[in-house]
């Protein structure tokens, strides 16, 4: 058996990865669950999974979490805090740990994985983004097997060379080609972005993901991140990297070779696919997912992406480009403005303005450290939230 923790349960991925693992129960068993606040939530994965450890980030939901628990007569333990996420991340009993937390307050447990050497299933794309150098290289330090969950990176991935691992650049492969959707405005003219409301942007055509998620989707910032963590994981630049929307979600990535042969993997969008593979690899494991049915799908599209209306790509394109701290300050000032425009403090469009206002207020310094990466998200969210204290007081 081969134990399991989930960071993040409570939200899309982890519930996929729950659903997985609960297929296989002669393979996996749970041994960590955390989540956020999401009581409810955990304690139905705790009555299911029976995990030994459950982890809350917050204090008093954790206490909550506990009393129910109790009453259930379940045994599992109870741990609440940031240092708790850590310790879930690197116990020795799970050596598979699930990294499905969302944004940067993913970073600190998932580097924790890494260092306890464990096979990290990656679908927390920031944490490469804010600290790619100093992730690759504990995970080349600590021989920590990394397996991307993203489906546009799992499918890179698949179709790299047989045996590859993350984290070099294969001989033979040309470039990758990360697949969009394009999210829910594709060819919506850009007065009409303006007046987007968070539910438009929270109703993806293909995919079911989480709110944050599917703003990121809609403005194609999470495309953008992307980019940046498929230099990571793959070992090259930017300049090999190519984004293509597909509107139809069937084509999840493809990898072109000097040979002029392009190997593409397609399947039903549906995360369970590429968890499973990360789970059961180099093994298949079946994930509960329908088969695609190629002669019901008439036509496959693929257009270039519109930079002038999807600024955030551009912006984020730009920042891999620029390197050292300019994907920090990206990531630290998208997560400021996603949560504002959720929040109905800031339009559909000024995310973009904010990251951009970020990007040239905020000095991108070389982060060799942890330490050094947090204090410019930090100092990144400072300046967003003061700009956006400044906008209501005019308003």
């Amino acid at each position: 058996m081969i134990g399991v923790a989930v960071l993040g349960s409570t939200g899309s991925v982890g519930v996929n990865t729950l659903d997985v693992v609960a297929r296989h129960r002669d393979r996996f068993k749970v041994i960590a669950l955390t989540a956020h606040r999401d009581v409810d939530g955990l304690l139905k994965q705790c009555l299911e999974h029976q995990p030994a450890l459950a982890v809350m980030v917050d204090e008093k939901a954790a206490a909550q979490l506990k009393t129910r628990l109790q009453e259930s007569g379940l045994k599992t333990e109870v741990r609440s805090g940031a240092k708790a996420l850590s310790d879930a991340a690197a116990l020795p009993e799970a050596p598979y740990v699930m990294a499905a937390i969302v944004g940067a307050a993913g970073l600190e447990a998932t580097l924790a994985a890494v260092n306890a050497g464990k096979r990290v299933l990656l679908a927390n794309k920031e944490a490469l983004v804010m600290a790619g150098q100093l992730f690759m290289d504990a995970v080349r330090k600590h021989h920590a097997e990394l397996m991307p969950i993203d489906s546009e990176h799992n499918a890179v991935f698949q179709c790299m060379p047989g045996g590859y691992r993350a984290g070099a650049w294969p001989g033979g492969v040309r470039r990758i080609v990360l697949t969009a959707s394009g999210g829910p405005f594709r060819g919506w003219p850009a007065e009409r972005l303006a007046q987007v409301t968070p539910a438009e942007a929270c109703a993806h055509p293909t995919w079911n993901m989480g709110r944050k998620i599917s703003v990121d989707s809609a403005t194609m910032m999470n495309k953008g991140l992307e980019v940046i963590e498929a230099c990571w994981l793959f070992g090259t630049g930017p300049e090999h990297v190519e984004v293509v929307v597909h509107p139809q979600s069937v084509i999840h990535s493809m990898v072109e070779y000097d040979d002029g042969s392009v190997l593409a993997q397609l399947s039903n969008p549906d995360m369970r696919t590429p968890i499973a593979h990360g789970l059961g690899w180099p093994e298949r494991l079946e994930a509960g997912v329908e088969p695609l049915d190629i002669l019901a799908r008439e036509t496959l599209d693929f257009e270039p992406p519109d930079l002038d209306a999807f600024p955030c790509l551009k912006l984020a394109m730009q920042a891999a480009e620029a390197g050292d701290g300019a994907p920090v300050v990206l990531n630290a000032a998208n997560e400021v403005a996603v949560a504002a425009f959720l929040t109905g403090h800031l339009s559909f469009t000024g995310i973009a303005e904010l990251v951009k206002i970020a990007l040239d207020e905020v000095p991108r310094l070389h982060c060799g450290t942890l330490e050094e990466v947090l204090n410019l998200d930090r100092r990144a969210r400072e300046v967003c939230e003061r700009r956006l204290t400044a906008l209501a007081a005019s308003a």
